[in-house]
């Protein structure tokens, strides 16, 4: 943003009078309008299946509300899953979106919405709104409009089977109109925003994909070692040794005692074990409300002992700073103490999928 910008902005804001609108209180200057005076909306469809030259070989995005939940968020969308030819676009009702058009989907389920990028059309699912005045509209600005309104574009469907947003609803649906050079600096703003989270979420998938090598490294090759063994669990270094879990001289799975003497307790729900971090949270309950539990303490090893959270990964370490040293945990979960083995060593052998997909 340049300095120039940045002082016509400031101004702006310091000199902003509001009105109460229909859609909420906006600035004095911007207008309200319905989505069908910005906009040309465009419907979807589906070529017939079984003419095959509107299919083979496609190289035409044709997009889906499933296309659009592949994005995970991001606002471009510039791939999809099936693709059609030019005959199959030609023969029949589809239309060739502009780039930088708006694209929302309209049913199962109502409200994804992004900007359209590359030679694209779209299935019945959606719809597809193309500026009337380019010079008027920043489409990544109402792209994040409709985005933050999507409770709004929901409640305006019907349908018994599943929600369905009419046309008619999306033409008379109310959006702002400030001044192009407002919807070109927030837009800039926000595309700002989700460019660092974007890159901050790059950087968290590549860290987890070096964690996971680290992890088959080092919990089966240690450090150093140069003479290795097979074992029932694979390769190995040769001094290491093979425990069944179950040995009381390395860990002992807690048994549960009485609690009588606390009106409140320190507890532990599944929702509170991590399926990433280390350490659960915890929450204090009246002893009263706390009908069955299992015992453990600070330090334990909360191990998940059904499915489906045994097989994600659900697993976490009691903190030690929660008060009395002790906790109530939920019965879903085996407290592992460790006596002959580092605890957070233990805690990573029983997160690795290759030692847990063997028990």
């Amino acid at each position: 943003m340049y300095g120039k910008d940045k002082v016509r902005i400031i101004n702006m804001v310091s000199q902003l009078k509001y009105k109460q609108t229909e859609i909420s209180k906006i600035p004095k200057k911007w207008k309200v309008k319905k989505i069908v005076d910005l906009f040309k909306i465009i419907t979807g469809s589906t070529p017939s299946t079984k003419q095959k030259e509107y299919w083979n070989n496609g190289h035409i995005n044709w997009v889906t509300p499933t296309d659009m939940n592949k994005l995970n968020g991001r606002l471009f969308i510039e791939n999809s899953e099936r693709k059609i030819t030019e005959k199959g676009l030609k023969e029949t009702n589809l239309t060739l979106m502009p780039n930088g058009s708006i694209m929302i989907s309209t049913r199962a389920p109502v409200g994804y919405v992004v900007v359209v990028k590359g030679k694209t059309t779209f299935n019945q699912g959606c719809k597809g709104l193309i500026p009337k005045k380019i010079k008027e509209i920043n489409t990544i600005f109402y792209t994040y409009y409709l985005l933050s309104k999507k409770y709004l574009l929901e409640n305006s469907s019907s349908g018994s089977t599943f929600k369905e947003l009419p046309k008619k609803a999306l033409e008379n649906f109310i959006v702002p109109l400030p001044s192009l050079f407002e919807q070109n600096k927030i837009a800039e703003i926000l595309l700002t925003i989700d460019q660092s989270i974007e890159k901050v979420d790059e950087n968290i998938a590549k860290a987890g994909r070096l964690k996971k090598g680290l992890m088959q490294e080092l919990l089966t090759k240690g450090i150093g070692h140069k003479e290795f063994k097979q074992t029932e669990i694979g390769k190995i270094p040769k001094e290491w040794k093979i425990v069944k879990l179950g040995d009381e001289s390395i860990i002992k799975i807690r048994s549960n005692k009485t609690i009588n003497r606390f009106n409140e307790v320190v507890f532990i729900p599944m929702n509170a074990i991590p399926n990433s971090n280390i350490f659960t949270t915890f929450e204090i309950r009246s002893m009263k409300d706390v009908k069955s539990f299992t015992y453990c303490e600070s330090g334990d090893i909360l191990l998940a002992k059904i499915t489906p959270s045994l097989e994600n990964g659900k697993q976490g370490i009691v903190p030690d700073d929660i008060p009395n040293g002790f906790a109530l945990a939920t019965t879903e979960v085996f407290p592992i103490l460790c006596k002959d083995i580092e605890k957070l060593f233990l805690f990573y052998i029983l997160k690795y999928s290759k030692f847990r997909g063997s028990s």
